[in-house]
């Protein structure tokens, strides 16, 4: 069976991908004025929406099936968990902008897309964008500085290759 924290690893990845996507092709829209392009970043904001409860939702669970074990760092759950809250309501928000907008832009094909259409996809982008690579920053600082990976060797009784305090449930 996967674990939570596993299962969070696993798709945490899309909002981030789908959002600087997103971006990338907004502002290439921009540049090149095809509407094919301004729908695709409609398309993978509103698929970024989609996808943010699930890997909110798994975080919050990685959360307490880890339960601040001593190989993190004090505060650094709290403080991805946090950036994560943000990131969910403005991708949430971003995602039904977005797919309201590809909604219309398919049902008038002919219609020139408007310029707070666009403009509202722009800076969708940007703030889905921001929120979604601050978690992820912050996030990634769970692992990349957890004071374990300071120690030149593992501490008394945890061979190598073994996250799990000594003596607990996982030690063999």
């Amino acid at each position: 069976m996967i674990s939570w924290p596993y299962a969070h690893l696993l798709i945490n990845h899309f909002p981030v991908v789908l959002s600087v996507s997103a971006l990338a092709i907004a502002i290439l829209a921009l540049i090149l004025g095809h509407r094919a392009l301004w729908q695709t970043a409609m398309g993978a904001l509103t698929v970024a929406g989609l996808f943010i409860f699930p890997v909110h939702f798994s975080g919050d669970r990685a959360d307490q099936a880890l339960k601040d074990p001593w190989f993190i760092k004090p505060g650094t759950i709290e403080a991805h968990d946090a950036a994560a809250t943000w990131a969910l309501w403005a991708i949430l928000l971003v995602g039904v902008f977005a797919a309201y907008c590809l909604w219309r832009s398919l049902k008038r094909p002919t219609e020139l897309l408007p310029g707070w259409m666009k403009a509202g996809i722009v800076v969708g982008g940007l703030l889905a964008t921001s929120t979604v690579a601050r978690t992820a920053y912050l996030g990634g600082k769970i692992i990349h500085e957890a004071p374990v990976l300071e120690l030149k060797q593992p501490p008394p009784g945890l061979p190598p290759g073994i996250a799990a305090e000594p003596n607990g449930p996982e030690a063999h």
